[in-house]
């Protein structure tokens, strides 16, 4: 990928629905933070033993023959993707017992089972049921339990049947059909909540790895983060930031944390702000595949994301007459502000929801007032036409 970094590459854990790509190695410098349970209970000591991590009273504990089972033998076909910490398997669990069943009986669930000769262990393992052992938000995918028996390790979460953003925003297929904008802006929203949830004062846990390949989405596009592994205690007290040596996902990563490795709350407002612009324009954050200039779409979108009447460059011509050029303007400057080199400028994720459901309540109101007046043709399909031929008509007349 030409990056000069001092930092330790390394294949990305997947996401439920299983992505794979190039991540950073996370190394913490040794700080002992503290962390909390989802909801408004203690701040819990730090560190915990694995024993009281273990011990979580809302997790079950499956047994190595229940879940070969459940996944019939970790079959093939039942791979739902493939990663650095291993391979994530669908499976058939009774919902009452979670004893295994046979395929189409029972629920269905996600199953990652961790690799012994993969670049991820233990310890990424144990963040997962720590962190996701605690938490209970809509937001966050919800772990239903695990596996530590000998050298097995695994973990078992509910079914995501959409699969990842990534999926649906990059691929092409017959399977993955690219999200409307009215999808779009509910993704971004509930993604939003899930990282303010984590930025609440009963959590303040850094999530190192937001990004699109880890925002799953349940049958009814509902986004919940999921991949903890690389999860870490947020900053306490006066302190304001969490120190590391190295970083997530190239591309998503804010520019002052890979200079001197503090990462803040704002380092995720950073990273949220790469995803929503690569749901704006359809196109990931690094690709050398582009035209000179256009390899990393940060760099290359910023002149354009504020300005309204250029801001049709940026976005994603699979969106044409689904939005208002008034609120995807508003999205694009909110993804220009989260992308600030300067993390002072950023909002903070509470208000970055504020600013979303502002956005999703005046595209309803838009379209319900289109509807009323056009029929069915979409409130944006006039605007565009209109910012399009008010362009060619200053290009002609200069």
């Amino acid at each position: 990928m030409g990056i000069c970094l001092s930092y330790m590459i390394k294949a990305e854990s997947p996401g439920l629905a299983g992505h794979t790509g190039i991540t950073l190695k996370v190394v913490t410098d040794g700080n002992n933070l503290s962390g909390s349970s989802g909801n408004a209970s203690p701040v819990l000591p730090t560190p915990r033993s694995e024993g009281e991590i273990l011990k979580s009273p809302d997790l079950k504990i499956f047994s190595y023959a229940d879940l070969r089972s459940a996944t019939r033998n970790f079959r093939l076909d039942n791979v739902l993707g493939e990663g650095g910490f291993g391979s994530v398997f669908k499976a058939w669990i009774d919902e009452f017992s979670c004893a295994a069943t046979k395929p189409g009986i029972g629920v269905m669930v996600a199953v990652k089972r961790l690799n012994q000769d993969g670049l991820q262990g233990h310890s990424e393992w144990l963040a997962e049921v720590d962190y996701l052992g605690q938490f209970s938000h809509p937001n966050l995918v919800k772990l239903i339990g695990y596996c530590l028996e000998d050298d097995h390790r695994l973990l078992v979460y509910e079914f995501m049947p959409r699969g990842s953003l990534d999926n649906h925003i990059f691929r092409r297929g017959s399977y993955f059909h690219s999200l409307s904008w009215i999808l779009r802006l509910k993704v971004a929203l509930g993604a939003a909540k899930g990282l303010a949830f984590l930025h609440s004062s009963q959590t303040k846990v850094i999530y190192k790895d937001f990004k699109t390949s880890n925002i799953l989405l349940d049958s009814d596009f509902n986004a919940k983060l999921s991949d903890f592994g690389l999860a870490k205690d947020g900053p306490m007290g006066d302190q304001t930031h969490v120190s590391t040596r190295v970083v997530g996902t190239y591309g998503y990563a804010a520019p002052e944390y890979l200079s001197t490795g503090h990462f803040t709350a704002k380092s995720h407002v950073y990273s949220f702000g790469v995803v929503l612009l690569e749901m704006l324009s359809g196109k990931r954050v690094i690709d050398k595949n582009r035209s000179a200039g256009e390899h990393n779409l940060v760099e290359w979108a910023k002149p354009y994301l504020g300005n309204k009447r250029k801001l049709i460059r940026v976005m994603d011509n699979r969106l044409e007459g689904q939005y208002s050029l008034d609120v995807a303007h508003g999205a694009a400057v909110l993804s220009l502000q989260c992308i600030s080199t300067d993390p002072r400028f950023r909002p903070r994720m509470v208000d970055v929801v504020k600013e979303l459901e502002q956005f999703q309540e005046t595209n309803d109101t838009g379209d319900a007032h289109s509807k009323s007046a056009h029929g069915a043709r979409p409130c944006c399909q006039q605007s565009c036409s209109d910012a399009k031929g008010n362009a060619r008509s200053k290009s002609t007349h200069g």
